[in-house]
């Protein structure tokens, strides 16, 4: 597991070429994927500004490849850290449903249902939820796909469903990136 960590995170932080995106877009400076480039915004962030955005997420990666949509937060995240945005004033959430909740499996669930392959998707997790980044599945796709609690990963967290999960974000002030 330890070597193809490594390998998922050379391959997540090599150069934007490497990605087929143009060499001005580079990860960080918090997460080492998840490229982004320098604008010059006519839209400012104001100084006092406060991000709470939710993403969703239904579609899953194919098997023992990354998701898309979970490097769509470290995206976010890096942008606007890169932009001046202090990493306090940044709250993310994703809610997954539908067979993306399978991206969501600890190592031996994971394998088991992708013919012995790695979740790729685990140490995007892991470092997104080390930064407060919250991973909420839907209880009723879990349900549905016969995903367990304890097949998750580590830190994933169980919503009665999406729309449920959503709402009480919504609740709490988090506005809805359509990404």
């Amino acid at each position: 597991m330890r070597v193809m960590t490594t390998i998922l995170a050379m391959a997540l932080s090599a150069p934007a070429a490497a990605q087929g995106l143009p060499d001005s877009m580079t990860p960080g400076p918090v997460f080492p994927f998840g490229p982004v480039a320098e604008v010059d915004s006519d839209m400012p962030i104001p100084a006092d500004a406060e991000f709470k955005v939710a993403f969703d997420l239904s579609d899953a990666a194919p098997a023992g490849q990354t998701s898309r949509g979970l490097g769509t937060l470290a995206r976010f995240y890096n942008m606007h850290v890169r932009a001046g945005m202090p990493e306090d004033r940044i709250h993310l959430a994703v809610v997954v449903h539908g067979a993306a909740g399978a991206d969501l499996l600890n190592a031996q669930a994971y394998a088991a249902r992708n013919d012995g392959a790695d979740n790729a998707n685990a140490p995007i997790i892991a470092a997104l939820l080390d930064k407060g980044i919250r991973v909420i599945l839907c209880g009723q796709s879990a349900a549905a796909m016969g995903i367990a609690r304890d097949e998750l990963l580590p830190g994933v967290e169980m919503a009665l469903s999406a729309m449920t999960a959503h709402a009480l974000l919504q609740q709490q002030g988090y506005t809805l990136n359509p990404f």
